[in-house]
């Protein structure tokens, strides 16, 4: 049972990512330990370029989030929600201070954020 599981969300991992061509193209650090977090997700990417995208929602080129309002966006996403918790997906790339500013619009809205990783392989 659990491999026809695997199987089918291996399939819809798949259809969806041919599904929608125009998704932000992320190099996540690695990270030597794995670590599942079961919340509503709310996903902040920053590109290598410093475009912003705030999901769940479309995730196109065109929809990206001006620096001077991401606070008010992430604000506006998480209105209404008990204990918010926001999945920082930057690319390697990006320096420190990058991940600092987005971590001080966290600590300022007082929501949780999680840098996502990818697991070295």
């Amino acid at each position: 049972m659990n491999d026809i599981m695997f199987f089918l969300l291996l399939f819809f991992l798949i259809v969806s990512t041919l599904v929608n061509p125009s998704v932000v193209k992320l190099t996540l650090p690695n990270s030597k330990k794995v670590m599942e977090i079961n919340k509503q997700q709310i996903t902040l990417e920053v590109s290598k370029d410093l475009r912003y995208y705030l999901s769940p929602g479309s995730m196109n080129i065109k929809d990206s989030i001006p620096a001077g309002k991401l606070e008010d966006a992430i604000k506006a996403k998480v209105t209404g929600m008990d204990s918010p918790t926001i999945f920082l997906h930057l690319d390697k790339s990006l320096t420190v201070q990058d991940l600092v500013n987005m971590l001080q619009i966290g600590s300022d809205l007082k929501i949780k954020m999680i840098l996502a990783t990818h697991p070295n392989t």
